[in-house]
């Protein structure tokens, strides 16, 4: 979820324009690409859109859609969505159109070309969404909602990223969009309204998702920054008037945690709540943007299971004003949308900014100190899933390859912990003075939005503005090899561990799940990195193992909620049947049913005087 700058070109209208011949769009001032979104014209469940760059001075001419965006670190092709491409020239022709893989297509003759169009599905209600990412996804609903993530469905022509694009969205009179980005002109059709958007460069399209539906919207200020909620919930459960509370006291304890940082005038977050039944998003969570935050959930979660959800997930998104917003590498600054590169940094744009997000609840008073230990505490347990030997800016730098793309969940784990383990470090050298929001405030100050870091300068950048002693922490723990000791920073701010013996549910550790689900295949299998309840390990069932049955019952992603929800239920002596698929054999599980339990590790603040240094120094963490 990042954000990313492209490498602006620039180059002059004469001589140098002929000596450049690689270049395809005309750089001249009054060159605009003009998209028209045609929201009112759905077809198959499909969006008509039309693309105009403007005059072209070369033969050929390549048009993309992003094989990846900033944030999702993952390959998507979003080209696959778009169906129908047809080139139009000056006079109106067909042109001829070479399709040269899921996500570029090339244009011959293309000095008399005039514009394209094409028809794009949405996600949501494609099995397993294309592996899309609901929050980076898409939904048309003609007549209901449009969530639009633009990068899905509009393009850009080669050399042409740094060109300005004016944005029409042809929508029916009674959806009105949601954006952080505003509407700057709207034109009256009768039958439907066009609203008109600008951006500067083809990173303003894919940072500003948009939501058209029948407006619940509200907003709020905070500090001098509108915040703007806007929410999507098919059967009217859930309404701007009930979050609004809980997410103006959390945005309110953010700012109040950050401080004076550069940040926006107007923050959006759009929630779209899935129904789940129907063929709708099926994965949870967020993706930020500069300015906004695109969010979707079930719409089954009750309010409070809503808010809580939402403060985790939503402040996650809104401390990447901190990074990579502010700080950040070449590597982001100049994101290459078809053919990127990826930063070693994932550990500071991912774990920190997920290290605040649970640091600030602590530390402005929504949680205890117990919650806050069971939180990094739970995410140790998660992260020994993991080879805890890769160095971290190896598998950062090659997230995107088959050896480390599925370590990215990872990264919220060890990454905030890498972070938790650098602020008690800084603590400890500073006497309490300067943690780890100190020193992104330092590197706020030496970067900036505008001004991106070299990828290998950034350690030595952080030693130089802390102690030389923090060398040896990346060398060990993030360019290294080693493990981090959590026991031995835990003991510096007076934090030891416990062992026992817990009661916990079939399915559920309390909120923690003991399955997980494949998206893709709708499949729902016991997870490997988290450790198995006694009921369910004495059965033989070993992490990775698909259910396929539970009491005559098939269980899929579609259903698993029941099974969650009837397993509550379930008593001690009762006959339960299970069948699950092994590598490719299934197994059938038979005993009668007994209490689960699972072995606890826990956190807890030693009993210490107010003098001593290890309860000063764990204040200054907690609270400084």
């Amino acid at each position: 979820m990042k954000i990313k700058m492209m490498k602006k070109i620039v180059f002059a209208f004469g001589i140098l324009a002929m000596v450049t011949s690689c270049k395809s769009v005309s750089k001249s001032e009054n060159n605009l690409v003009v998209v028209d979104v045609f929201l009112n014209e759905i077809e198959n469940d499909r969006v008509k859109v039309s693309i105009n760059p403007g005059p072209i001075q070369v033969d050929s001419l390549k048009f993309y859609l992003p094989k990846i965006v900033p944030g999702t670190y993952a390959v998507n092709d979003y080209g696959q969505f778009s169906e129908d491409l047809i080139a139009i020239d000056y006079d109106g022709n067909e042109m001829s159109v070479v399709r040269n893989d899921d996500n570029t297509w090339t244009i011959s003759n293309s000095q008399n070309f005039d514009k394209l169009t094409y028809y794009v599905e949405d996600t949501f209600d494609i099995e397993g969404e294309g592996g899309v990412f609901s929050p980076a996804g898409t939904n048309f609903e003609a007549g209901d909602n449009f969530m639009l993530n633009l990068h899905t469905m509009v393009g850009y022509f080669e050399d042409a990223k740094e060109i300005p694009y004016k944005i029409n969205v042809h929508r029916p009179s009674d959806l009105i969009a949601s954006a952080s980005l505003p509407v700057i002109n709207q034109t009256d059709q009768g039958t439907y309204i066009i609203d008109e958007f600008s951006t500067s460069r083809y990173f303003g399209v894919i940072d500003h998702p948009i939501l058209y539906s029948v407006p619940d919207t509200t907003s709020f200020d905070i500090e001098g920054m509108k915040v703007l909620l806007s929410i999507h919930s098919p059967n009217n459960i859930h309404t701007t008037k009930d979050l609004k509370p809980a997410l103006e006291k959390m945005v309110q304890a953010q700012k109040s945690f950050l401080g004076e940082i550069d940040n926006t005038n107007v923050y959006a977050i759009l929630l779209y709540l899935s129904v789940m039944e129907n063929p709708d998003a099926r994965g949870f969570g967020a993706l930020e943007h500069h300015t906004s935050t695109s969010v979707v959930l079930p719409e089954t979660m009750t309010l409070p299971q809503l808010e809580e959800s939402m403060t985790d997930v939503v402040s996650h998104e809104f401390f990447h004003i901190i990074t990579p917003l502010n700080i950040h590498s070449n590597e982001v600054h100049y994101f290459d949308y078809n053919d990127p590169k990826m930063s070693k940094h994932l550990w500071m744009y991912e774990g920190v900014t997920e290290y605040f997000a649970n640091l600030f609840q602590i530390n402005q008073g929504l949680i205890s100190e117990e919650d806050f230990y069971k939180r990094m505490n739970d995410k140790i347990e998660t992260s020994r899933a993991f080879d805890d030997t890769i160095p971290f800016t190896t598998m950062s730098e090659n997230i995107l390859s088959e050896e480390y793309k599925d370590s990215f969940y990872n990264v919220y784990q060890k990454g905030a912990l890498i972070g938790m383990a650098l602020d008690i470090r800084l603590r400890e050298l500073s006497g309490g003075e300067m943690g780890i929001l100190d020193l992104m405030k330092k590197l706020i100050s030496k970067y900036g939005k505008d001004t991106p870091f070299e990828d290998d300068a950034l350690i030595p950048e952080i030693v130089s503005l802390t102690y030389p002693e923090i060398q040896d922490f990346f060398d060990a723990y993030v360019q290294g090899n080693t493990p981090i000791p959590y026991d031995d920073f835990f003991a510096k701010v007076g934090v030891e561990k416990t062992e026992s013996i817990a009661k916990t549910g079939y399915f559920l550790d309390g909120r923690t799940p003991f399955i997980d689900a494949n998206q893709d295949k709708g499949t729902v299998f016991f997870r490997e990195s988290y450790p198995m309840n006694s009921f369910f390990k004495e059965l033989g069932v070993k992490g990775g193992d698909v259910i396929k049955s539970i009491n005559g019952t098939d269980y899929t992603l579609e259903n698993i909620r029941n099974l969650i929800s009837t397993s509550m239920a379930w008593g001690e002596g009762e006959d339960f049947k299970m069948t699950v698929e092994r590598e490719g054999e299934e197994l059938t599980f038979e005993a009668k049913t007994t209490q689960p339990y699972t072995n606890k590790t826990s956190l807890q603040s030693e009993e210490l005087e107010e003098s001593d240094p290890k309860f000063e120094l764990r204040q200054a963490w907690l609270k400084g």
